[in-house]
């Protein structure tokens, strides 16, 4: 049920009314809060695997193979000959072996390496001739057919880098998934793209640890908001080795790159490119034989704009003519073609909404299809098509549903989605290209579904205070809730900018039915930054950390206290990383309103952490000192007046533990009252049973303080 609510609405008082009033059902059994053995109230989706050709796909049911045919609705139990395909050429995949480089074609592996030296990320070329890889930090190729090796750098140290990313790029341009790879192959295989990056530049920070008798020492090059950045080169060599040609840029500018991108016919290389304001970004055509460039694109916002991370930017059509750019530069992402010159033919789509992901081109039929934040509810995914110039935009998926994934078949004329709201568990559902409706495949809800009493979860909506947004918040309900009664919150965010985590999904949790029984409000919120309201809403957080989430934050718990029967002397917060910060922020800024709080891996204050993800949206501290201050946590210490959970790993390299130590010492000098735990080896989270205790002084920590009970001991992991 999607309500929008303003504190005046008797209506929203009576919707949240009507969630008191449970039938008589079976509760759920310790083994199915402690063990989630759910079997009888849930079952299992079937999986849909490989598709054979446009209408037929096999589903795999109960340890079962099936075909489905699309066009007739109809399955029958697959053959070998049906799971193995149609023979297609085999892909040969590389890997990493006992310290060596492998092969594997047809099955059969092969290796290629026999050294001490540890090798990184061997990627095949795409004729499948080379295998490139990176060791000690130089960039090298080996052939498959003679195992002949070519060292195609040779400068390679502790500072300078060849094929292998800096930490910043790793962490926030690239992303984890690149595990530092900054190499490329072109579509041809005759060239190599490479960032060479001199971290010589960039200040040290040192992490230690208790361990061994001398303690453990780690050095790492991080550049925190104003320090130098690492420089990078743009390198493009022949897999056979030679001179290396570098791309035609100033070495010394103060910029930063994306990940750049091969045209389809390996003719051209496609570099992004930014100032360090993040203001401006250019796309320059580079010249693999000369290095030479040519200027594609240039967009400039006041704001910021992203640059990778997951972002992807570019999506070339095989025809070598066109290319479809994304970019938020009107107040929500959307798409536009583009000719290969760089001039810009039409926007694909428009309006407020954001678009996501694209999910295939059919050039043939000049369709686009591709996933976005629904029209009528963003906390809810939709898929959409269009054509490619811009007309014809179709909502292919139906209801009020959020669709989690969508199976396209390789022509585009049927696909399968799977989908789910807070009160309705996951079905899967087979339609065509039009949007009909051909066949349910599945549906979680199991036969015993109805017959026991679970706590109510919705998607609410509550209106900002400036009355600008209808701010999500999801609410899962205590069980056999008294409307005379006061209960305590619990509430889970993590805050950061375009990084909600509110969405209109059905979910069934053993923890989280057990708190609801117990008589906890649990609590998921977006603030108006979040990505619900696009880029237009994001842009509120320029040089202004803290302000608006708490806004909005507050908000929303003031609406729990007035409507639904939050004990104002009860609102909890925990969040990790950033939702640690914004943890940390509401106990000190927002104590008015926030009286408990579990933070991990917290950035107290952003003069802490690194350059490229804090000048983004703050700029340097010399440009924005007020900005700093006022969204550092370490300011309103003397605000400070609940309780707070502080965690941190010890060896954290991402947001690193002088972060809760500041705000520790800051706490004891005003003589304040809080819980600290360390987690020796303990990074940006950590593993094994130092999780679980984690874990356990959490649950411990809501019984104290939220249910004031002794701890439920199967709760403790």
């Amino acid at each position: 049920m999607l309500s929008f609510v303003k504190k005046s609405s008797a209506l929203a008082v009576l919707a949240v009314c009507s969630l008191y009033v449970q039938a008589q059902k079976k509760d759920l059994t310790d083994e199915q809060y402690f063990k989630a053995n759910f079997n009888g109230i849930i079952q299992p989706l079937p999986m849909a695997g490989k598709w054979l050709d446009d209408s037929h796909i096999i589903l795999t049911r109960g340890g079962k193979n099936y075909v489905l045919d699309c066009k007739t609705a109809t399955e029958k139990e697959a053959v070998d000959a049906d799971i193995s395909g149609k023979d297609t050429p085999a892909k040969t995949t590389a890997f990493i072996k006992n310290g060596d480089i492998y092969i594997k074609k047809n099955g059969v592996e092969s290796q290629l390496t026999t050294n001490k030296d540890k090798k990184l990320n061997p990627t095949v070329s795409p004729d499948g001739n080379y295998v490139a890889f990176t060791r000690n930090n130089d960039l090298y190729s080996i052939s498959i057919s003679t195992n002949k090796q070519n060292r195609l750098t040779t400068d390679g140290s502790d500072v300078i880098l060849n094929g292998y990313a800096s930490w910043v790029y790793t962490e926030e341009i690239l992303g984890r998934a690149s595990t530092y790879r900054t190499f490329w192959w072109s579509p041809d295989s005759k060239h190599i793209a490479f960032f060479r990056t001199d971290d010589s530049p960039v200040p040290v920070y040192t992490i230690t640890d208790g361990n061994g008798q001398h303690g453990y020492v780690e050095k790492e090059r991080y550049p925190k908001v104003g320090d130098p950045n690492p420089e990078v080169k743009i390198g493009i060599i022949s897999p056979e080795g030679g001179t290396v040609t570098f791309a035609d840029f100033n070495d010394k500018d103060d910029k930063y790159f994306g990940a750049p991108y091969w045209t389809p016919d390996g003719s051209s290389l496609w570099v992004q490119w930014m100032n360090r304001g993040q203001n401006n970004l250019k796309i320059w055509s580079v010249d693999p034989a000369t290095g030479s460039k040519k200027e594609l694109y240039d967009e400039k916002q006041k704001t910021w704009i992203q640059l990778e991370d997951g972002y992807e930017r570019l999506h070339f059509l095989n025809n070598n003519k066109n290319f479809i750019l994304e970019s938020d530069q009107s107040g929500w992402n959307h798409l536009y073609l583009y000719d290969m010159t760089g001039k810009e033919i039409n926007p694909i789509t428009s309006g407020k909404f954001t678009v996501l992901n694209i999910t295939q081109i059919e050039e043939k039929k000049g369709i686009v299809y591709f996933t976005a934040r629904s029209k009528e509810n963003t906390a809810r995914i939709d898929f959409y098509s269009v054509s490619l110039n811009g007309k014809n935009l179709q909502r292919l998926t139906f209801g009020d549903y959020n669709n989690t994934n969508i199976n396209l078949s390789p022509g585009g004329s049927y696909f399968i989605t799977t989908y789910s709201n807070s009160a309705t568990p996951t079905k899967m559902t087979l339609l065509n290209n039009k949007g009909k409706i051909i066949k349910e495949i599945g549906d979680a809800k199991a036969a015993s579904f109805a017959s026991y009493n679970l706590a109510a979860t919705e998607l609410l909506r509550v209106k900002s205070d400036d009355g600008i947004y209808d701010l999500p918040m999801k609410v899962t309900w205590p069980q056999n809730m008294d409307k005379t009664k006061k209960y305590p919150v619990l509430i889970s965010i993590y805050g950061g900018p375009n990084a909600g985590t509110c969405w209109d999904t059905w979910s069934l949790n053993g923890n989280q039915q057990f708190y609801a029984k117990e008589g906890l409000i649990q609590v998921v919120m977006d603030h108006r930054a979040s990505g619900h309201f696009g880029k237009e809403g994001v842009n509120y957080m320029y040089r202004n950390l803290g302000y608006w989430e708490m806004k909005d934050y507050t908000s929303m718990v003031k609406w729990l206290i007035a409507n639904g029967n939050a004990d104002s002397s009860k609102i909890c917060i925990t969040g990790f990383s950033y939702g640690g910060y914004m943890t940390c922020y509401a106990l000190t800024y927002g104590s008015d309103v926030f009286t408990h709080g579990m933070a991990g891996g917290s950035v107290t204050d952003w003069s802490f952490y690194d350059t490229h993800y804090t000048e983004r949206y703050m700029d340097t501290p010399a440009e924005n000192p007020e900005g700093y201050k006022s969204s550092s946590v370490l300011s309103y210490v003397d605000k400070y007046k609940g309780m707070l959970q502080i965690v941190h790993g010890v060896i954290d390299d991402n947001v690193h533990i002088q972060n809760s130590i500041n705000l520790i010492s800051k706490l004891q000098d005003a003589k304040k009252d809080f819980e600290f735990m360390e987690y020796s080896g303990g990074r940006h989270g950590w593993g094994g049973n130092k999780w679980l205790h984690y874990q356990n002084s959490k649950t411990e920590f809501i019984y104290k303080y939220l249910l004031e009970k002794p701890v439920n001991k199967m709760m403790l992991k």
